[in-house]
């Protein structure tokens, strides 16, 4: 639609596995602390340009020197992949202008965002439209699905209306389709606040506990997404999530699985909470999560 070759990017962000998207990459791939895109063809690679989350400049400059022009901006709005970071004020809007200027697409990409930092998502929360948005197993309740969506004459693209061919193993899955209608009527906004509330009172009672045992410590929520590293320094981008203290959150990972709390394996990995959480849930969760704090901390 745009004519334009290149896809730009952003350091830490996963947009699933194809191959354009795992240069620079997260989530497993950072975690794991694998090369830069092994497999992904050299030319392939080359039209794929990246920048630093939250650096205007930088995201600017890559696309004026882009090969072919970029047909598209592809962005986490809040980074789950890399841990949780969120973005600058005016981050996310500025890649809106960008995006005009140069004639691309912009494309929230929110299969960790979508229904969690707002019922709608990352233009509720932060009043930044998007030319399309992508949606993952959150919109089944955890089964299977996916599905994008955007502007009438980007979606009058696709097959069968338009050329652009796209098909899916389990779009249209009757059990995964059921499973995503109950969410969206369970996930009223008067509970989706109230899973806001509860993490809010996770995140604090951490940043806390945190405080008290003078640990390096700094977390961040939106809706029911959360996320912490240990620094004492603010995490904007990859490269600050990569300066935190991964040995710390190890020692803290093993010594909460063993008091019974499972928070995802990975430093560089945001979490979630759930309607399923209540007050004392969260209770029992810090009290176990402060005695593991002290153990990976002593």
């Amino acid at each position: 639609m745009t004519s334009h070759d290149s896809i730009l990017k952003f350091e830490g962000c996963y947009h699933g596995h194809a191959d354009s998207f795992l240069v620079k990459a997260g989530s497993g791939v950072a975690t794991l602390g694998l090369p830069n895109s092994p497999g992904v063809p050299a030319d392939l690679a080359r039209l794929t340009v990246t920048a630093p989350f939250n650096n205007l400049e930088a995201a600017r400059s890559a696309a004026l020197n882009a090969k072919g022009g970029i047909a598209a901006i592809i962005v986490e709005p809040i980074i789950g992949n890399a841990g949780f970071i969120e973005p600058r004020e005016d981050f996310l809007g500025g890649l809106r202008t960008l995006a005009n200027e140069i004639g691309a697409l912009l494309i929230f990409d929110e299969v960790m965002t979508g229904f969690r930092i707002a019922p709608g998502g990352a233009r509720e929360r932060f009043g930044v439209t998007a030319d399309l948005t992508t949606i993952g197993k959150v919109m089944g309740g955890g089964l299977p699905a996916a599905a994008y969506g955007g502007k009438r004459e980007i979606m009058e693209r696709i097959a069968p209306s338009g050329p652009v061919y796209q098909a899916g193993t389990l779009s249209g899955n009757p059990l995964a389709m059921a499973a995503g209608l109950a969410t969206l009527q369970t996930l009223t906004p008067a509970l989706h606040n109230r899973i806001e509330q509860r993490t809010d009172r996770l995140a604090s009672g951490l940043r806390q506990i945190a405080a008290a045992l003078d640990v390096p410590f700094v977390i961040g929520h939106a809706g029911s997404m959360w996320g912490f590293f240990f620094t004492r320094d603010p995490v904007m981008n990859f490269d600050d999530a990569k300066r935190s203290d991964v040995k710390m959150f190890q020692r803290f990972f093993h010594a909460a699985l063993e008091r019974g709390v499972y928070l995802a394996p990975s430093a560089f990995e945001a979490a979630f909470m759930s309607a399923a959480h209540g007050d004392q849930e969260i209770d029992n969760a810090l009290d176990r999560l402060e005695a593991a704090m002290r153990t990976a901390h002593a």
